[in-house]
């Protein structure tokens, strides 16, 4: 399976949960290390002082050539895989992918292995997975142990 990994940069589950997909043999677009080479997408390649924006700014660097770039590989992952998966905790951008890959018809589930605010829309998610056993319960090939 093709899988999307929409997290946080600030979330450190995200990588484990990478790494658990593809030790169980999926392909997975991380979009800390995109396969277009280099490093995943921030805002300070753009400007080191990018959280001073003002509204204004802020929407006028979603044309640079940098956000160009990174939208467009998140964007290309997000539409080449057939699941995702929302590591929390995360922000706007993870549950923005998911709720787009979910309206494009593709699996989406929410892992939650941390205590989090509770969210009643991810009620239309296929399921929110709450440990790793979960989550190789649905991803892992039947009869693996851990």
């Amino acid at each position: 399976m093709k899988i999307y990994v929409a997290s946080s940069w600030r979330n450190l589950q995200q990588e484990v949960v990478v790494h658990m997909l593809r030790q169980w043999g999926h392909d997975v677009y991380d979009f800390k290390n995109p396969p277009n080479g280099g490093k995943g997408f921030s805002w300070s390649d753009i400007d080191p002082d990018w959280k001073r924006w003002t509204p204004e700014e802020y929407v006028k660097n979603l044309s640079d050539p940098i956000a160009e770039k990174g939208f467009a590989s998140d964007f290309e992952g997000m539409q080449w895989a057939d699941a995702c998966v929302m590591v929390l905790p995360c922000g706007r951008s993870a549950n923005t992918e998911a709720g787009w890959m979910k309206g494009a018809g593709k699996k989406v589930y929410v892992f939650q292995p941390t205590n989090e605010e509770p969210e009643l829309m991810y009620k239309i998610y296929d399921g929110v997975l709450t440990s790793y056993g979960q989550l190789m319960d649905i991803f892992a090939p039947k009869g693996v142990l851990s």
